[in-house]
């Protein structure tokens, strides 16, 4: 039998929530289901861990987020945009204010640092004129200044996921989701990373890591949701990574 929820402690800004699932079911053509009835509240400007086994639903959980796939029931809200009736041809509009990291960084191969990270600008037709002035900006951000000629296969990994994460930010998203952005690092490349992301955060993105980094979690002492098949079992500030049973 699962664990009951243990529960986060309300805040004075829970009323300004920038994602709210409300008894939210996924189950995919198989009849499995991916996630069962989650409540999920979380508000802008907070940094959230996402753990759990392989399988727990994590992945499931990010692509509802994104509205790569639908809901089977509840309800779901982003950033005022609600995922359950979201016309097809506003999506793209709505996935502009998120940003995402992947562990395999998923850059252009062919291209250099500076036309990555620019790739994510022209997407959305900004200007020549906007890009010149964005993009060495933020490649400063996360201390690429001094890389923006070099190809991908001439960075390390660290590197590279600092590319990615230039580019998901480069677009000034109100929310980042970095899916495993530590899982092909070091330890120290690894640290560094999770610096980038809190202070991120702490310049007002809400952020939202998806990983099995146990040491990372536990020493950041951040809010941490908790998901075993499918359900959330633990939802703490100042959490750590939980074994359940």
């Amino acid at each position: 039998m699962d664990a009951p929820v243990r529960k986060r402690k309300k805040s004075a800004a829970d009323n300004k929530e920038i994602i709210s699932l409300v008894n939210v079911s996924k189950a995919y053509s198989t009849g499995a289901p991916a996630l069962k009835e989650i409540d999920l509240h979380i508000n802008k400007g907070e940094f959230v861990f996402i753990v759990g086994d392989s399988g727990s639903g994590k992945s499931t959980l990010i692509k509802l987020l994104l509205r790569e796939l639908t809901i089977t029931s509840g309800s779901i809200n982003v950033m005022g945009y609600d995922l359950t009736r979201i016309r097809h041809r506003k999506i793209p509009k709505f996935r502009r204010n998120i940003g995402i990291v992947f562990q395999d960084f998923r850059l252009l191969k062919d291209r250099n640092v500076y036309e990555n990270v620019a790739f994510a600008q022209r997407i959305i037709q900004k200007s020549s004129k906007e890009i010149r002035k964005n993009v060495p900006s933020i490649l400063a951000v996360v201390g690429l200044a001094g890389k923006y000629k070099a190809k991908p296969r001439q960075l390390s990994g660290g590197e590279q996921q600092r590319v990615a994460l230039a580019r998901a930010l480069v677009n000034n998203p109100s929310i980042l989701l970095a899916d495993e952005p530590t899982g092909n690092l070091d330890p120290k490349n690894s640290w560094e990373i999770m610096k980038l992301l809190e202070q991120i955060n702490e310049n007002g993105t809400t952020v939202l890591v998806v990983t099995h980094n146990r040491e990372i979690v536990n020493a950041m002492q951040k809010r941490v949701v908790t998901l075993k098949r499918g359900v959330i079992v633990s939802d703490e500030e100042k959490g750590g990574y939980i074994d359940e049973d």
